[in-house]
């Protein structure tokens, strides 16, 4: 079963709603933050990126910027910004881009099922990560960063949401700078209500984290934290729950900062150990299929085709990020543990290729890989395993925005 709750959301004054949602927290660096926040005093990154309002030389993990944080909510709830649902709601949030649209379900999730690996995962999450969202949660008394769930499609589930998105009229329509456009529904309805909580336990047995592995982790550890008696909404964690024919995951490329002392011939000779290799332009390059890859060096785009036999069968080993990483990565420039080695860093597909070359020519990084991204159905299988994947395997767009509906952990 998966046992979700609705709950009284923090939200935004309709005429606002575009001003104060905002990408999530880790897909912007500070110095974007303050950019992309720069003469809006409404929007939301004044809470989840605080340290934009703080002098640039403050860490942003420093202790005045989860006080910030606290700081700036409380003056959102004083302003008339934000204000609190007056009884427990379901949401329906869906986005569109390029024409695809995805309707997914805003609610609590259990943090008891998350213990007990009811809600799947299939990343592992860095400590100083956690650490930060633990800090934002437990100081600012708020859950502002929701986790991304899946489940497999449900006809019954579909109809509901059908039905409710094309006869009632969403609370917030609006299409941001980045031309998705973001529309929710409030669901107030007690049958509705009622019913949607029934078919979630009975007709979905789990579901799995898509993005935001760290967001509940963190959610988990504040209530573990917890000294004396637990409030209610600390037992659960904000999610929106979308079927998963409806996702997207796209690529999630590499780039690394050396050559790990070999020179460009030296690393062209060596690739072709375990891959095919063939010099190429940056139009031809995109993979187009799985054990294929983009590689720019020296200002050169090539494309890499894993040899048969140079990667294994099994689930994991058949994933293009492993691949990479036992007969590229590691071997050749000497990248150990992803998660925490320092060389190497990861951009999101939605960047373009145009992103890993402006990386390389500015001189910060020496070499960019692009990659064929995860399926759905390679997500489910590993999570089910109790498996993990190597880290930053999938990027899924488009992004849910920040602000928009918000867990106060008083329940």
């Amino acid at each position: 079963m998966s046992k979700i709750l609705p709950f009284r959301a923090l939200r935004p004054q309709p005429q606002l709603a575009g001003q104060v949602a905002s990408l999530p927290y880790d897909v912007l660096s500070s110095s974007e933050a303050r950019q992309v926040a720069g003469g809006n005093p409404y929007s939301f990154l004044h809470i989840t990126k605080s340290e934009i309002d703080l002098p640039d030389d403050v860490h942003s993990y420093d202790d005045s910027v989860y006080e910030k944080a606290k700081t700036n909510l409380s003056a959102f709830l004083s302003r008339d910004v934000l204000f609190r649902e007056s009884k427990p709601c379901f949401y329906l949030y869906q986005l569109t881009m390029q024409g695809k649209s995805q309707t997914g379900l805003v609610a609590l999730s259990s943090i008891d099922e998350y213990d007990q690996n009811l809600i799947k995962k299939h990343e592992l999450t860095r400590p100083e990560k956690e650490l930060d969202r633990i800090r934002h949660i437990s100081i600012s008394g708020a859950q502002t960063g929701n986790v991304f769930l899946a489940y497999r499609p449900q006809p019954a589930i579909d109809e509901l949401v059908t039905n409710w998105i094309t006869t009632k009229n969403p609370v917030y329509d609006f299409t941001a700078a980045d031309q998705v456009q973001h529309k929710i529904w409030v669901i107030n309805d007690d049958t509705t209500i009622a019913g949607i909580s029934e078919l979630f336990a009975t007709l979905v047995p789990c579901t799995y984290i898509a993005d935001g592995h760290h967001r509940a982790a963190s959610a988990a550890k504040v209530r573990q934290n917890l000294n004396g008696e637990i409030p209610d909404g600390a037992n659960y964690f904000l999610t929106t729950l979308f079927p998963s024919n409806q996702l997207r995951i796209l690529d999630y490329n590499r780039v690394v900062t050396d050559l790990n002392g070999h020179s460009v011939s030296a690393i062209l000779e060596a690739v072709q150990r375990n891959f095919a290799l063939e010099l190429t332009g940056k139009e031809e390059v995109l993979p187009n299929a799985p054990h294929i890859f983009g590689m720019y060096l020296d200002k050169q785009w090539y494309r890499l085709t894993a040899l048969p036999g140079s990667f294994r069968n099994d689930p994991i080993g058949q994933l293009d990020v492993t691949i990479l990483q036992d007969n590229l990565l590691h071997p050749i420039l000497s990248i150990g543990d992803q998660r925490t080695d320092k060389r190497i860093n990861f951009v999101g597909g939605i960047r373009g290729l145009s992103e890993l070359e402006r990386r390389v020519n500015s001189g910060e990084m020496a070499i960019a890989f692009s990659l064929f991204p995860v399926s759905t159905d390679q997500l489910f299988t590993i999570a089910d395993k109790g498996e993990v994947m190597p880290p930053k395997s999938t990027w899924f767009e488009p992004k849910l925005r920040d602000g928009l509906l918000t867990h106060l952990m008083e329940g």
